[in-house]
């Protein structure tokens, strides 16, 4: 017989949120999803070539090969 009680739960309606914003509803096995990046405000997506970088990698990236700027 296999175990039983192994597999977590699921939850049908999870939400994804992001920046407090809710996006939409999937299942998942995390009741809620905290996203930093979606779609609407991803820098491929959108154009921009605004970096999110919240530890510093791009300018650490930047400093070690001597890159001025990026474009």
């Amino acid at each position: 017989m296999p175990k039983s009680n192994i597999h977590p739960n699921w939850f049908t309606n999870t939400s994804i949120v992001c920046d407090g914003k809710p996006l939409c509803l999937i299942g998942s096995t995390k009741q809620e999803l905290q996203i930093d990046i979606w779609l609407a405000n991803h820098p491929f997506y959108t154009d921009s070539l605004v970096l999110v970088d919240s530890e510093g990698r791009v300018e650490k990236f930047m400093k070690k090969y001597q890159f001025d700027s990026i474009t």
